[in-house]
């Protein structure tokens, strides 16, 4: 507050006899002339205008809807859709397209679900199917051993040989397989109780092994259990490492 009213400057008054209606925004009255901007008011509706032209009306029958859809990028039937499928384990699910197609997907929505089910389901279930083999696997491995107390007694002397007598990656390839371990179980009892040699550069024979862990990872080792295939790598381990 002002504390002496005696020495306040006084406000000025406002133009009561202003000629500009209260309706007309001050950006279209010329106040030199009085009048409005004619001018302005019609650059400013075309410019309205133009932005309504590319506005595109809500449909009000299916048929409206479906053009819309159409230009949204919406296929005419739910088997139209183009999916790039990024893993084996994923197909194309006919009743999801229909259902997707009905709430009016486009292709790169259908798209996207597909790849977040690659990036973020195949993993779990993979997951989950290495823990439910490997526990099958265990429990052969003890019955093939006689029981838990001898299965315990055995693994300790396999872990103390194959952490000896193995590479790291080979040793861990070995131990995550019932034939893998029964490989390394084999070697142990053909007497390869010795380092492996290395070659002349020091270092062991690097293109055989990854091309066994390679095989390793197909789905026919670790998914389907291709007899054939499984017996193939394991001879390849004792091949490589029992000195045979």
């Amino acid at each position: 507050m002002t504390d002496n009213l005696l020495t306040a400057e006084t406000p000025a008054e406002e133009n009561a006899a202003s000629d500009k209606p209260a309706s007309v925004p001050d950006k279209f009255w010329d106040a030199n002339t009085k009048e409005i901007r004619v001018d302005a008011l019609l650059n400013s509706y075309l410019a309205l205008e133009k932005r309504f032209s590319k506005m595109v009306p809500l449909p009000e029958t299916d048929e409206d809807k479906r053009r819309l859809q159409k230009i949204m990028g919406v296929p005419d039937t739910a088997d139209l859709y183009q999916v790039d499928l990024q893993s084996d384990l994923i197909n194309i699910d006919p009743e999801l397209n229909a259902r997707l197609h009905a709430k009016g997907f486009t292709n790169e929505q259908v798209q996207e679900i597909y790849d977040l089910a690659t990036e973020k389901l195949v993993p779990m279930i993979l997951e989950m199917a290495a823990e439910f083999q490997a526990d099958r696997e265990l429990e052969r491995l003890v019955k093939e051993f006689g029981g838990a107390e001898k299965w315990d007694i055995t693994s300790k002397q396999l872990q103390e040989f194959g952490q000896k007598n193995l590479p790291p990656s080979a040793y861990e390839g070995l131990c995550c397989s019932y034939d893998g371990v029964m490989a390394l179980y084999n070697m142990m009892k053909s007497g390869a109780n010795s380092p492996i040699a290395k070659d002349n550069s020091g270092s062991f024979d690097a293109l055989d092994e990854n091309g066994l862990r390679n095989m390793m990872q197909s789905p026919k080792y670790w998914r389907d259990r291709d007899p054939a295939f499984i017996a193939k790598v394991s001879e390849g381990f004792q091949r490589l490492y029992a000195g045979k």
